[in-house]
């Protein structure tokens, strides 16, 4: 019997094990619409192709200048070419976490959830339009907020006709969601 419980202790302690990490990996997940992952791909495929030849070309011209002006030209061309991977490995590393929503079943769904629609109408009657994204597509000036923001985090599993309260840096507000789609 003990050898049992011992195995049983490690399949627990193992499976605990495992489930930490499928959440640490949920949670390191960056939820891009298919519409956002198509733009980083483009993004990507833009600054590797076109972007990366142009900065290069920049350090060689800085390089065959005379001494006098190759310091600030070089070093400026440096920092664009910084700045560049930069965004690169960024994008990269975006891509490889990336989890692309399923705005279908987001729009079939009553509830809120992200890559859903919603219209919200606020206390002093003015309707308001939302897709619920990730935070690297959430753009607010676009409409696209994300769940994490504290207007997104409120509205997650809410249903037509129901009142959400949110607390905002302007103080608390509240909305009634009038459409889910």
């Amino acid at each position: 019997m003990p050898l049992e419980s011992n195995k049983q202790r490690r399949r627990t302690a193992n499976s605990r094990a495992l489930s930490r990490k499928q959440t640490e990996m949920a949670e390191d997940a960056v939820l891009l619409t298919k519409a956002g992952y198509d733009r980083l791909v483009e993004e990507l495929n833009h600054l590797k192709s076109v972007k990366r030849p142009e900065v290069a070309a920049l350090i060689r011209e800085a390089q065959e200048l005379g001494p006098d002006q190759l310091d600030a030209q070089y070093e400026d061309a440096k920092n664009q070419q910084a700045f560049l991977e930069g965004r690169i490995s960024e994008i990269e590393r975006t891509l490889e976490q990336a989890s692309i929503i399923d705005e279908d079943s987001a729009h079939k769904s009553k509830t809120v959830q992200v890559g859903s629609n919603v219209t919200l109408k606020g206390a002093d009657g003015k309707s308001h339009k939302y897709q619920v994204v990730g935070p690297t597509e959430a753009d607010p000036s676009q409409g696209r907020i994300s769940h994490k923001s504290p207007i997104g985090r409120a509205l997650l599993g809410k249903k037509r006709g129901e009142k959400v309260k949110v607390t905002t840096p302007r103080g608390e507000t509240e909305f009634t969601v009038t459409s889910v789609s």
